[in-house]
């Protein structure tokens, strides 16, 4: 793992822990590191002074007080309530709808045209399922998916 002291277009410096430096210049590049005051994420490295330390063990303790702890996660504070909130907006939609699995355009067309009880549905449509059944003006959106999925 390697801290880096990094600082934004607007000139706000804060520090991040990535684990190689290619991982930063590989995120940094894709717009992924974001300047925790404003957003931006035109960031950059900032100069950092070495860390100067004489003999093994006063190396070892600047070390073990440099790393972070095993299990950091690499978010925020506001990035941490939002995978919240998605989780909560997740459980709410799946505990409040009934699961039509494959069925779902069919379900969802025969609700509009009133053939069916109305009520609420999830299940599986193809990207082209969901865009007939838009233009049909039957109201569709996908279901979040879990923040867990993107770990």
């Amino acid at each position: 793992m390697i801290k880096y002291s990094l600082v934004c277009d607007k000139d706000h410096a804060f520090e991040s822990w990535f684990p190689d430096s290619e991982s930063f210049d590989q995120l940094a590049r894709r717009g992924l590191v974001a300047c925790p005051e404003c957003d931006s994420t035109r960031v950059g490295k900032a100069l950092m002074a070495p860390a100067v330390v004489g003999g093994r063990k006063k190396v070892e303790a600047a070390v073990a007080a440099e790393s972070p702890p095993a299990n950091v996660a690499l978010v925020d504070e506001r990035q941490r309530r939002l995978r919240e909130l998605a989780k909560e907006l997740r459980q709410e939609i799946m505990t409040k709808t009934d699961d039509v699995g494959r069925r779902f355009p069919e379900e969802a067309r025969a609700i509009h045209a009133g053939e069916a009880p109305l009520r609420s549905i999830r299940g599986q449509a193809t990207p082209d399922e969901a865009r007939a059944l838009l233009e049909e003006g039957v109201g569709v959106l996908p279901i979040p998916p879990a923040p867990d999925d993107f770990n």
